[in-house]
């Protein structure tokens, strides 16, 4: 029969491999909640970018953009600042759009509808590497209500 002590490693491992898991697991983000990507009320055109420095993302996460009658483009810097929309790095007006983040640094988002992104309609996502973010993905799923990241914080908690 296994002694407590050896019992007490094998928890121990698996809770630490679960964290390794949790730091290199990607996830999918959906843009302005519930309400999706709409034009914001005139006293909050910052809410998406709001919402995106709350975030932390990182290479492989995704982005779902959920919208009626729109569409969404990731632009240049410059383009973004004007809110010029003629030459996209990426379009879509599907209704249902997923984004990969597949890069660091930032990514910028517009609306392709006329008058929408200066209402505020647009959004500047920053992608770190895993280096920059050691610990702030399991921090992110615990303010979303992710179980994983608490069950193993309370495994190691009950053993030690």
């Amino acid at each position: 029969m296994a002694s407590n002590s050896t019992i007490l490693v094998g928890l121990l491992l698996l809770s630490l491999s679960s964290f390794h898991f949790l730091s290199v697991a990607s996830f999918e983000f959906q843009v302005g909640g519930i309400n999706g990507w709409v034009v914001p009320p005139e006293n909050d055109t910052k809410i998406y970018d709001t919402w995106a420095s709350k975030n932390r993302f990182q290479v492989g996460d995704t982005i779902r953009f959920r919208y009626k009658k729109d569409s969404v483009l990731e632009v240049t810097k410059a383009e973004y600042k004007q809110c010029n929309s003629t030459r996209p790095h990426f379009f879509s007006n599907t209704g249902n759009t997923v984004f990969d983040l597949n890069r660091t640094g930032p990514f910028y988002f517009i609306s392709g509808a006329s008058g929408h992104c200066d209402r505020g309609q647009r959004m500047i996502v920053t992608v770190m590497s895993h280096d920059d973010s050691s610990g702030s993905k399991a921090a992110s799923l615990i303010s979303y209500g992710g179980a994983a990241a608490v069950a193993p914080l309370a495994l190691a908690y009950i053993c030690f």
